[in-house]
């Protein structure tokens, strides 16, 4: 008696309860957005790490943004930024206790996204400061003194390669060589061409013209090479582009930026040195911003200076200099670059 009246208590609830099929149909759309949008703030970081690790790996430029736990459930995507962005990528030598930024690279983002244009500044530029000039360099080590507040020099050289180029700075990094090591092996070696062999003052390790793959240890290396180079500091500034584009086409073509899987263990093994200073940006909206720019191979450019060394620094090429400048803010980068090719640096 007592089972009839439960299974007739049963029946009547079921009758009542509402369909179950577009409940769970609504659960599992969320738990897609939601991987979706962890999905996009990983890439963007590794989209502006891909670019900044060329400079020699990094180091905290901003607390890491918080996971997103608390992310509505249907998020909607958020839009890309309209317009050019521009990233400040800053290479620092901390070794015995120094404080210098031995490479600036200004990675410009056209607003059409069509690909990465890679501006090398180089870091014994002269450029306006108290009282006269000082190189580029010399802004950071001057902001950070002896200390290690990485982010003041940051922020000293964005206002100074902001003055100079009359271009906004939307976002940077400050990088040190452990992160390049790291990722280097992390992504199995990146290819490099170089067009003259090259060796090191520091191991002895030599590097022939051509095409090569290198690991960790060695791409640090060559990162750090000037010495005995033709043109110095700015044959170093072209090695660091070459490093840059061989770094892009290995995690494209082994699907690393697409992969969760694969691009979660990348996160995981470097760690806390894929940190990025967004600006206003969010991560998402730069995602965006450089995932099409990022799959084009990338344009290296040189800032134009004059090639003489007269042991103060280098000067901006009076000639070449304001048409630079105008292409620059004016997004037409890829025009200046076609009609200065003795500009653009060799990739392959």
């Amino acid at each position: 008696m007592i089972e009839d009246e439960l299974r007739a208590a049963f029946a009547r609830l079921e009758e009542s309860t509402p369909p179950v099929g577009p409940v769970r149909a609504a659960v599992d759309r969320a738990v897609i957005t939601r991987r979706r949008r962890r999905r996009r703030v990983r890439l963007a970081g590794t989209a502006l790490a891909v670019a900044a690790v060329a400079l020699v790996g990094f180091t905290a430029m901003a607390p890491r943004p918080p996971a997103p736990t608390a992310a509505p459930l249907l998020a909607t995507p958020e839009p890309e930024p309209g317009g050019a962005l521009n990233l400040l990528l800053l290479g620092v030598d901390q070794s015995a206790g120094s404080r210098r930024a031995d490479s600036v690279l200004l990675v410009h983002v056209p607003a059409d996204r069509s690909r990465l244009y890679l501006v090398s500044l180089p870091r014994d530029l002269l450029v306006p400061a108290p009282g006269g000039t000082e190189k580029l360099n010399a802004t950071f080590s001057r902001a950070t003194g002896s200390g290690t507040d990485l982010a003041a020099g940051y922020r000293a050289t964005r206002q100074a390669v902001a003055r100079l180029t009359g271009v906004r700075v939307d976002a940077g990094a400050v990088l040190t060589y452990p992160g390049a090591r790291d990722l280097t092996d992390a992504v199995g070696g990146v290819p490099v061409c170089l067009p003259e062999p090259v060796r090191s003052v520091h191991t002895e390790r030599r590097f022939p013209a051509g095409c090569q793959r290198l690991d960790g240890a060695a791409a640090v290396d060559l990162l750090r090479q000037r010495y005995g180079l033709r043109d110095g500091g700015l044959d170093r500034d072209r090695n660091a582009a070459r490093y840059a584009a061989g770094l892009l086409r290995q995690m494209r073509e082994r699907g690393t930026a697409t992969d969760p899987a694969q691009l979660n263990r990348l996160l995981i093994r470097i760690g806390p040195a894929v940190t990025v200073d967004a600006g206003d940006l969010s991560l998402p909206a730069l995602v965006g911003a450089t995932a099409r720019a990022g799959a084009a191979e990338p344009v290296a450019v040189a800032f134009p200076v004059l090639a003489e060394w007269d042991g103060r620094g280098y000067e901006a090429d009076p000639e070449l200099t304001p048409g630079f400048l105008d292409a620059l803010r004016a997004d037409r980068l890829g025009e200046w670059a076609a009609a200065h090719p003795a500009r653009v640096t060799a990739l392959r």
